[in-house]
Order: C-alpha cells, then structure tokens, then sequence
C-alpha cells in the first residue's frame, strides 16, 4: 500500500506539486495500471487547491507519467516513457515581438500534433474537446474563463497526437507564456470568430483527415499572428 500523502505548502506551484507525485510514481510507491486517489482526496492530502491539482495532473499526463481517464480517474503509466522539461520564469516585458515569436513557435508544433490527432485521438479525445468548446461557448464574455478554456482545447490536441516530446513542447510553451496568451486574446478581438475556428478544427479531427486538420490549424494560427502583425502598441496598448 502506498505511504500516506504528505501535507505540502498551500504555496507550493503546480510545478511543485508535480514533481512530488511523479518522485512517488519513479519510488514505486504507485506502479503502473495503479489507479490514483480521487481529486478532493489528493487535493486534501497535500492540502492544496483543486486547480493546482490539476494542473499538475495535466503536466504528468504531457510526460507520459500518468494518463486521465475522464469520467473513470488517473492512471499510471509506463515509467521508462516518462520525460520532464522544466519551466523556466520568463520575466521580461511583453513586446509585439515576443508575441510573434510566442505564435511563430506555436505554428510548426500545434500544426504538426494536429495532424498526428487526426489519427491518434480516441473517442473519449474527441468527446473531451467538444465539452470544452461547450464550456468556451458558454463563457464567450469572460476572457479569463475563455483563455483558460482555450489553453486546455489545444492542449487536449497535443495530448491526442500521441508524442509526447511534442504535447511537452506545447504545454511548456502555454505555461511558460501564459499571460502572453491572453494577451493575444485581447488583441486578437472576435471571440466568435475564435471559437468558429476552434469548432472547425475540431471537426477536421473528427473527419480523420490529417491533411485537413493540419491545414486548419496552420490558417488559425497564422491568422493570430497576422492580427498581432497588424497590432499597434502605441496605438492600442494592453491593460
């Protein structure tokens, strides 16, 4: 039986709290197929809040370590396929450059495990990105609750495209630049026109055609970066 889990700070980033499961996972005090404590109980145990658990969740399933059963758990997985990229704090000013760079980095990435998911996702994939679309519709007005929703969709794509360096590489750069992400949402304007496209690249998904879905992706992204191409700081500065 697993030891007991141990009380962390209420402080403690997510990025703490991942490596505290992943040393439990590689100690073997939970093995592979082993099913995780529910959500309320882990979140109890290290005495932090439901979304820094999960976040940190998200992170272990990017590496491989862990994978989420929607509606079923958490499971864990092989650990010879786990990997772990660290996220640096980034502590400069956002600049229209550093937003450019932020979406440039996105295009070759996200356009590749869009492709990958128009064959890898699962059933339960798919499922999982239209309640978010839901989710995104209904919170079209709140921009925090949009980003947030918009991150995981994108997320549940990388996760879908079954490589897991490239799930990391997005899920570090979505992180990392989290702020910046919603900075391009300000710019970026028509919520609607956003969540159009994000139900478009979802039915590319669906249809099963990676030619398609990479092809979407690659138009929604380069249509961001030419919105911040056009954005005049001067002109319309960020809150």
């Amino acid at each position: 039986m697993p030891s007991p889990l141990g009380r962390v700070s209420k402080t403690t980033l997510s990025d703490d709290l991942t490596d505290r499961l992943l040393q439990m996972i590689r100690s073997g005090e939970y093995q592979p197929g082993d099913r995780l404590p529910a959500i309320m109980q882990m979140a109890q145990s290290f005495g932090v809040g439901h979304p820094t658990l999960r976040e940190a969740l998200r992170k272990l399933e990017v590496i491989g370590a862990v994978e989420i059963r929607h509606g079923s758990g958490v499971y864990v997985k092989r650990g010879e396929d786990m990997l772990l990229v660290r996220n640096p704090t980034f502590g400069g000013n956002v600049t229209q450059k550093l937003l450019l760079d932020l979406v440039e980095a996105r295009i070759p990435i996200e356009t590749r495990t869009m492709a990958l998911a128009a064959t890898h996702a699962t059933d339960e994939n798919l499922d999982r990105m239209a309640e978010l679309l839901d989710q995104a519709e209904a919170h079209l007005q709140d921009d925090a609750k949009l980003s947030e929703v918009n991150m995981e969709f994108h997320h549940e794509i990388a996760v879908a495209s079954g490589n897991a360096v490239l799930a990391q590489l997005q899920e570090v750069l979505s992180r990392l630049f989290q702020t910046e992400q919603r900075l391009i949402l300000d710019i970026y304007g028509s919520r609607e026109r956003d969540h159009r496209e994000h139900v478009e690249l979802l039915d590319a998904l669906r249809q099963r055609d990676p030619e398609l879905a990479e092809r979407r992706m690659h138009d929604h992204l380069s249509g961001v970066r030419d919105v911040v191409l056009q954005w005049d700081p001067d002109q319309t500065p960020l809150a």
